[in-house]
């Protein structure tokens, strides 16, 4: 059964392709979506898929990639707007 979360990710993770990161990553798990830069400088997701595919999302975010440094994950409300059929970086 699918279910939506959304995620907001602190630390250094812009400039540093968090985003293309995460599109690459949710991808290839099957996670429907948007991830975008927030002004605050912290990166926002919104995702969907079934409950343990998400579980793996998250715990990858804590990673990041490379360049990133990540602070924490924190799971927010999710919004009520439609998701895209893939997963898509958003302006």
């Amino acid at each position: 059964m699918s279910e939506r979360r959304a995620y907001r990710v602190h630390g250094r993770v812009q400039g540093v392709g968090f985003r293309w990161w995460t599109r690459t990553t949710a991808s290839e798990l099957g996670v429907r979506g948007t991830v975008r830069n927030a002004a605050d400088g912290t990166v926002e997701i919104q995702a969907a898929a079934d409950a343990e595919i998400l579980d793996r999302l998250e715990a990858r975010l804590h990673d990041g990639p490379p360049a990133a440094r990540v602070d924490g994950v924190r799971r927010e409300e999710p919004g009520r707007d439609p998701l895209p059929a893939g997963f898509e970086i958003a302006r």
